[in-house]
C-alpha cells in the first residue's frame, strides 16, 4: 500500500495520518481493517516500565596527568571500567557498595542514571593502572552530564515481547523483580502493557528493524539488534502473539537530550534497583496486516502465571491469563480469587504514544527504513543443556 518513503514525506509535508494503537483497536471495531488501513499511515506505541538491563556508556574525559581507569564509583555505585582508559559503563541494577559502619542506601546504577539526566552532579572516584602513558594512580571528581563527553543509554534487552504474571504459592513472603509477592497465592504482579505494548502490536517484528528510529527516553533512539534473551520461537496463539516471553531488543539513545520524566530509577525492596524507562515505536502502515495485528485487545492477549517460590529455572504454572483478565483487577487461580497490580504504568504508556503521535504530526520525528530485520529464528540456551565442565586438577 505504501513505503516508507512516502510516509515521510508525508509528514515532512505534516499531512500524515497518525494514530496511537488504542484509537486503530477502536477504530477497526467501529469499520474495518481494510478501512483504517487506507485511512492511517503510522501508528504509535508506548511502554513504560523497569528494565534491568539497561545502563549508560560515559566517556570522562583524559585527566592530567592521564589516567587509565581500572576501578570506578559514581555516587557510591561500581561502574564498569574494562574499556577504553576513561570509557566506563553504569549499569542500571548495580547496587552501591555500603561503606563499614554505614547503612546501605537503596541506591543503585538506575537512581544515578536518572540524577545525571536531571542534570545533577555526583561525586566520581577512580583507581588507575599505572602505566608508561597513563601515570596517574587516582582520580575524585564531581561529574554532570555537561562535564562528560558522550552519555549514552545502551541497553542490551529491552521492549520485552510478552512477560510473565508472578505469584507466590509458598508460605513466605517473597521479594522479587515484580516487587513483593504474598504468600499463599496473596496477589499477582504482571510487567507487560497488553495491547499497548509495541511488540504485541507488531509480533512478527514486520515493520521495525536495526536501525528503526524510537522514542527512547524522552528522546530519539534507535534499534541496534536483537536483544540478550531474545526468544522469538515462543510458542504462539493463532494472531501470532506469544504466550510468553519472547522477543526482545538492544536500543540506544543520546542521555543528554533525555527527560527525568521518562527515564527514572527505582529499587525493589530486598532485590535490588532497576531503571524505569519509557519507549515508543511508531509502526508504518505498509499494509493491511499492520492494522491487524494492531486490532489484537487485552482479551487475545495472554501470560503465563508462574509460581516464582519454586528455587528452579522452570517453575510450575497455573495456566495462562488474559490481560482483560489481569487490567480488570483479580484472576482466578485454582478457584482463589487473587489481586493483579500491574509493574508497568498504563497511564504513562498511553502518554508516550500519544506524545510520538505528536511529535510525527509536527514533523518532528520521521521514521527510518531499517537496515536488516531482527533474528525471527533465535531458540534459548539455558545453560544445563551443556552439562557440567568444571574439572579438578
Amino acid at each position: 500500500m505504501r513505503t516508507i518513503a512516502e510516509i515521510n514525506d508525508k509528514i515532512e509535508r505534516k499531512q500524515a495520518v497518525v494514530w496511537t494503537v488504542e484509537e486503530v483497536k477502536t477504530r477497526v471495531e467501529e469499520t474495518s481493517v481494510a478501512e483504517v488501513a487506507r485511512e492511517v499511515d503510522v501508528v504509535t506505541t508506548g511502554m513504560f516500565e523497569p528494565m534491568e538491563s539497561s545502563g549508560a556508556l560515559f566517556n570522562l574525559g583524559h585527566t592530567d596527568p592521564p589516567i587509565k581507569i581500572r576501578r570506578c564509583w559514581v555516587d557510591g555505585v561500581p561502574v564498569y571500567s574494562g574499556l577504553g582508559a576513561v570509557d566506563l559503563y553504569l549499569g542500571a541494577s548495580e547496587m552501591v557498595e555500603g561503606v563499614e559502619g554505614e547503612e546501605t542506601r537503596e541506591r543503585g546504577g538506575g537512581q544515578a542514571i536518572e540524577d545525571l539526566i536531571a542534570g545533577k552532579g555526583l561525586p566520581l572516584r577512580a583507581v588507575g593502572q599505572v602505566t608508561d602513558c597513563y601515570p596517574r594512580a587516582s582520580f575524585e571528581t564531581t561529574i554532570t552530564r555537561e562535564t562528560i563527553n558522550q552519555f549514552y543509554l545502551f541497553n542490551p534487552r529491552n521492549l520485552y515481547q510478552n512477560f510473565i504474571v508472578g505469584v507466590n504459592g509458598g508460605d513466605r513472603l517473597l521479594y522479587t523483580y515484580l516487587g513483593p509477592l504474598q504468600p499463599q497465592l496473596g496477589n499477582a504482579v504482571y510487567a507487560c502493557s497488553g495491547e499497548l505494548s509495541p511488540l504485541l502490536n507488531d509480533p512478527e517484528l514486520r515493520t521495525i528493524g536495526i536501525g528503526s528510529r524510537i522514542f527512547l527516553g524522552g528522546s530519539i533512539g534507535y534499534i541496534v539488534g536483537e536483544g540478550t534473551q531474545h526468544f522469538p520461537l515462543q510458542k504462539r496463539l493463532p494472531n501470532k502473539t506469544p504466550i510468553g516471553p519472547a522477543a526482545t531488543l538492544a536500543v540506544v539513545g543520546d542521555a543528554k537530550q533525555m527527560s527525568r520524566r521518562w527515564v527514572r530509577g527505582c529499587y525493589f525492596k530486598n532485590y535490588g534497583p532497576s531503571l524505569m524507562i519509557g519507549i515508543g515505536v511508531p509502526l508504518p502502515v505498509l499494509d493491511e496486516e499492520v492494522v491487524a495485528c494492531c486490532a489484537v485487545r487485552d482479551r487475545d492477549l495472554v501470560a503465563p502465571v508462574i509460581d516464582l517460590s519454586i528455587p528452579r529455572r522452570i517453575r510450575p504454572t497455573f495456566g495462562l491469563v488474559s490481560y482483560a483478565q489481569l487490567k480488570s483487577g483479580r484472576i482466578s487461580i485454582e478457584g482463589k480469587s487473587v489481586r493483579t497490580a500491574p509493574l508497568s504504568s498504563i497511564r504513562r504508556s498511553r502518554e508516550i504514544a500519544l506524545e510520538l503521535k505528536q511529535r510525527i504530526d509536527s514533523g518532528e520525528f520521521t521514521l527510518t527504513e531499517p537496515t536488516a530485520p531482527i533474528p525471527m529464528d533465535r531458540s534459548f540456551l539455558p545453560q544445563n543443556v551443556w552439562g557440567s565442565r568444571m574439572t579438578f586438577d
